[in-house]
């Protein structure tokens, strides 16, 4: 079953693209048609093209591993925000700090701070500083919080990356593609879609495209979480159910040892019973 349809993008205005002239010749395969200057682009495959990357979404997070969603434009901040959050993936809407991938441990570090920040204040070591030390802290708190807040528990780099305007966040897309990182992305007309490796043509810039792309790909991750988490439990009932056999195992090989010992020490009783007998009676 489609993770969207046909007329789902449509009333979202997933297909208008942008104007005929500001258009890239590479997307030329996903668009269907010129209609007054702006090109149109073919829903059909923009279909398939979310069911491929919902698919492949969700191996990764049956796999346990992360997927990094980057959004900073205005119309898409808040959607993925609250759509990946939902699902319990790290995201970026605020500013795309140089680096965060190809630089990641200074970007652990930073995150850190922002921890160990968090522990002064816990245990009162934050009550011994000035008021203008405090000012400060609390400043550099808040600004590590507005732009590595959502990716304080990725401990390590992502498995790949779900970006939403391909030009916006082109230093993502060159940090991911620098290390190997595969490229989940909404394209729109006039964008290269070289260096993504699952496109998804669709209009990047309104807000219910936006919407209905992001959350039939969180749906998807939302599954594959699901069943690595029943997984995790099933394999747990049959440890559980294999260890009492185990346990029981043991004291029925000793028994079966001692009786073993047993039934050869009365054949040695008898074997002497029966050599000592004959020396008896010639003792006689």
């Amino acid at each position: 079953m489609s993770r969207t349809d046909f007329n789902t993008l449509l009333e979202a205005g997933a297909h208008f693209g942008h104007l005929k002239r500001k258009w890239n010749p590479k997307m030329a395969p996903y668009i269907f048609m010129e209609k007054n200057g702006i090109h149109i682009i073919d829903l059909h495959k923009t279909v398939l093209k979310i069911d491929e990357a919902a698919a492949a979404l969700k191996q990764i997070a049956k796999s346990g591993r992360r997927v990094l969603f980057v959004a900073t434009k205005k119309q898409a901040k808040e959607i993925v925000a609250e759509k990946v959050a939902a699902v319990g993936m790290p995201y970026v809407t605020e500013r795309w700090a140089g680096g965060m991938l190809t630089n990641f441990p200074t970007i652990r570090k930073a995150v850190k701070k922002m921890t160990t920040i968090d522990k002064m204040t816990a245990d009162g070591t934050f009550d011994n500083f000035s008021k203008r030390e405090k000012l400060q802290i609390a400043r550099q708190r808040a600004k590590l919080e507005k732009n590595l807040g959502s990716i304080a528990d990725l401990t390590r780099l992502p498995a790949a990356l779900f970006v939403v305007d391909v030009q916006k966040e082109a230093n993502a897309v060159k940090e991911a593609k620098r290390l190997s990182i595969p490229v989940f992305a909404m394209v729109d007309t006039c964008c290269d879609p070289t260096d993504i490796d699952y496109v998804i043509p669709a209009n990047d810039d309104a807000a219910k495209s936006i919407a209905v792309v992001v959350e039939a790909v969180c749906a998807a991750i939302a599954e594959g979480s699901e069943e690595r988490k029943l997984e995790k439990e099933k394999e747990a009932q049959e440890a559980e159910a294999e260890a009492p056999v185990k346990k029981e195992g043991k004291p029925r090989i000793k028994k079966a040892v001692k009786a073993g010992f047993d039934a050869e020490e009365e054949t040695l009783k008898e074997v002497v019973a029966a050599v000592e007998a004959p020396a008896a009676e010639v003792a006689e």
